[in-house]
């Protein structure tokens, strides 16, 4: 395989050198050279582009969102955000995804050296994950986009929450949820939601969806009631379970070891609700890397749930559905922008896949 070339972007002389020499001991992945800010790296990189850039946020001369809109406009380039644990640095991580960079990396403001080393293992799933982007699939996204129109009222799902979708998602999810969730109306039925993301960005992310979708977006809480028109995304560094009490579906948070290394763990939302819900449950399967969500789609699909999976053509890393797929998890794959209407319609298996076959559409 080729290596994987990455350029750094930090006005912090101590993050470059250490970040580079972490990414010069992560087999596949070079660093070719660093900038400590944008108008420099710019004269850099219009000699050499490399695959991946990792990039600042707060920087002088010019900030790492101007110059990444910037780089979405005039050079597409998978851009992994290396951003500060603080609810600051989260907000601003959170307008940068949105703008087009397809993963975080963090660094806390003390103990950095040793901090970075120990996050060897992410950060290669990282540059590895992004250097894989489809970059014609990142964009910066039009918010004001109205939700889909419901043709009937649905007053079942004021009434009842038997009906929960559950979603995992990774690299160029961020982008892909808010292309869902802003088009559901304030009747779509619960979802609960893994998105891979570092601790203490959840919260940003949950409250940046929540100011530009109709559906109430948060961060889900221990014992949170899974209701209509309530999307839970699951804490960074917890995993998200689904459990059943009497007639109401509740979600547990809890902490635990990396399962398909990863905190929280599509699997593990997967699988819980594959026991909670069963066939009343829909599980989505959307772009990122690896196979965290597999496994945990294939227990589905085998209470009878609805399982989907984001097709090739629209995801900007075609890797988690493709796991799903292989190990027989997936009843269907969709484009992306199709997916807001299956979560509103919220058809029984039987009922998607007599559709599609009416329709002539491909199963799998």
């Amino acid at each position: 395989m080729k290596e994987i070339s990455v350029f750094i972007v930090d006005d912090s002389a101590v993050v470059r050198q250490v970040l580079t020499g972490v990414l010069n001991n992560i087999a596949g992945i070079t660093v070719i050279g660093s900038a400590p800010d944008p108008i420099f790296a710019l004269k850099k990189l219009e000699q050499n582009w490399p695959d991946v850039i990792v990039l600042d946020i707060e920087m002088p001369r010019m900030d790492g969102v101007t110059f990444l809109k910037k780089l979405m406009k005039e050079h597409p380039i998978p851009v992994v955000i290396c951003s500060t644990l603080t609810t600051k640095g989260a907000e601003v991580t959170m307008h940068a995804m949105s703008a087009g960079a397809v993963d975080i990396i963090t660094k806390p403001t003390i103990n950095l050296k040793h901090f970075l080393q120990e996050s060897e293992t992410l950060m290669g799933q990282a540059i590895k994950g992004a250097a894989q982007a489809k970059m014609k699939h990142v964009r910066s996204l039009d918010s004001s986009i109205s939700p889909i129109m419901v043709e009937k009222p649905l007053t079942a799902m004021v009434e009842t929450t038997d009906r929960v979708v559950a979603i995992g998602t990774s690299t160029g999810g961020t982008q892909a949820l808010e292309a869902v969730l802003t088009r559901l109306p304030k009747t779509a039925p619960g979802i609960v939601v893994v998105q891979h993301m570092p601790e203490a960005f959840t919260a940003a992310f949950a409250q940046r969806l929540n100011s530009v979708c109709q559906v109430t977006v948060k961060e889900a809480e221990n014992n949170d009631r899974v209701i209509p028109g309530l999307v839970l995304i699951a804490p960074g560094g917890k995993h998200l379970l689904l459990r059943r009490s009497g007639a109401q579906y509740r979600v547990e948070v809890k902490d635990g070891p990396l399962v398909t290394r990863h905190k929280p763990s599509v699997n593990v939302l997967f699988r819980s609700v594959a026991t909670a819900a069963g066939n009343n449950a829909i599980g989505i399967i959307m772009t990122g890397m690896g196979d965290d969500g597999a496994k945990g789609l294939k227990e589905l699909h085998d209470t009878g749930a609805l399982t989907i999976g984001q097709d090739e053509q629209s995801c900007v890393v075609y890797g988690m559905p493709k796991e799903a797929l292989k190990v027989g998890g997936v009843d269907a794959e969709i484009p992306l922008d199709e997916v807001p209407q299956l979560i509103v319609t919220s058809p029984s298996r039987s009922r998607f896949l007599s559709e599609m076959k009416k329709n002539n559409r491909q199963l799998l």
